[in-house]
């Protein structure tokens, strides 16, 4: 891949990330959007637990998450790089993991666009700035 090529998914990959979860990263947008996303639940009559920040510890995890990813995207915005690419890489198979397990055990499925997403930049991230990050090396 070119650089230019790594640059503009790593790039696009993380304003995707800034737009999806930046209303996480603090208590009055989360709460509101947590509510948006128990409303749609209830509206689709989906299975599994609706999602809900009711309580201030699953409320402070939400900013927590939701101001580093912001940072995290921020910084990916500014330098757009093979190597920030594919530590995003390995945080996406994290969040991708941890969705599908809270899907497994109850959650609303209201998630799983998120995971489908998720899933997909993943792919798509990872076959562009692997390659480029994981070349062996060159022996002298």
């Amino acid at each position: 891949m070119t650089d230019s090529t790594i640059r503009r998914v790593v790039f696009f990959s993380a304003l995707y990330d800034l737009l999806v979860t930046w209303p996480f990263a603090t208590p009055w947008t989360a709460t509101w959007l947590s509510g948006q996303l128990g409303a749609l639940h209830l509206q689709l009559g989906l299975s599994g637990v609706a999602p809900s920040l009711d309580s201030p510890t699953a409320l402070l995890f939400a900013n927590l998450m939701g101001s580093i990813v912001t940072v995290w995207s921020v910084l990916r915005l500014l330098r757009p790089t093979a190597e920030l690419g594919a530590a995003d890489t390995a945080g996406r198979v994290l969040f991708s993991t941890w969705m599908l397990f809270a899907l497994l055990h109850g959650a609303s499925l209201v998630l799983l666009p998120f995971l489908v997403l998720e899933v997909a930049w993943g792919l798509v991230q990872g076959a562009v700035v692997l390659p480029r990050v994981w070349r062996p090396v060159q022996q002298a």
